[in-house]
């Protein structure tokens, strides 16, 4: 189920801004900002990789499947072997 809440729009500078109210608070430093199929503006939160960076490589390690490991240790076992070239 989703909230709605009027919250107003005003000037910063040349930028315009929301408020954002305390119940929608974002815990993040930086944002994206999209308009989607319907023409809504929405705003996505993005992690802070400074603060995040290990959790954030450690999800994207478990994202792969066994059988790419598995390629990736072929291949590097392939490319580690020594190659015969013509003396210069």
């Amino acid at each position: 189920m989703s909230t709605s809440i009027t919250s107003r729009v005003f000037m910063n500078g040349n930028s315009q801004a929301v408020r954002i109210p305390q119940e929608f608070r974002l815990n993040t430093k930086r944002v994206e900002i999209f308009l989607n199929q319907n023409g809504d503006l929405v705003i996505h939160p993005i992690a802070d990789l400074n603060e995040n960076r290990g959790e954030a490589l450690w999800q994207a390690l478990n994202e792969f499947d066994d059988d790419f490991v598995e390629a990736l240790e072929k291949n590097r076992l392939e490319d580690n072997q020594v190659q015969e070239r013509d003396a210069l």
